[in-house]
């Protein structure tokens, strides 16, 4: 059996190799992820974002469908994801959602900035009043939207998340 560090640098080296083979074969950016629950890949995934032009693509969201798909449910929460770079905001927040064990990464934000993968701009536009925002946002309709949320309130049998 692996000790702890061992077995983070395996899966980072195959984070690495996904990303590697998905610049390689043009699929997207530098970027790769595996999750593990134990000793067993559960998911994985690498940048799809220009092949598939969905922004939404890169690898620890492909990872992350990878995963809830195979083990059938929408939690990781007894697995390990592993990505070949700190998470942008957009995979932080599904990380968070899928509620993994633990996160471990290689390179930094800083590093994915130096080579113009820079999310700085998201991280300071959260911290914006949404009116202040540089995409215009604004609030309409809520009167009607409201009822959705009243109704899954008060229902007894829905599946929490």
């Amino acid at each position: 059996m692996m000790k702890k560090k061992e077995k983070d640098l395996h899966y980072i080296k195959m984070a690495v190799e996904l990303a590697t083979n998905g610049v390689k074969t043009g699929e997207g950016g530098p970027f790769g992820c595996v999750i593990v629950r134990g000793d067993e890949i559960v998911g994985k995934g690498n940048n799809r974002v220009t092949s598939t032009n969905d922004p939404t693509a890169h690898a620890e969201v492909v990872a992350i469908r990878d995963a809830c798909k195979n083990v059938g449910h929408f939690q990781l929460d007894d697995c390990t994801i592993y990505t070949s770079c700190e998470p942008c905001p957009m995979c932080l927040g599904a990380i968070y959602w899928a509620r993994p064990a633990r996160i471990v990464f290689a390179c930094t934000k800083k590093d994915a900035a130096a080579i113009q993968f820079d999310d700085q701009f998201i991280y300071d536009e959260i911290e914006l009043p949404v009116s202040d925002r540089n995409i215009p946002t604004e609030q309409v309709g809520r009167d009607i939207a409201i009822s959705v949320f009243e109704l899954w309130a008060s229902m007894d049998d829905k599946t929490e998340y």
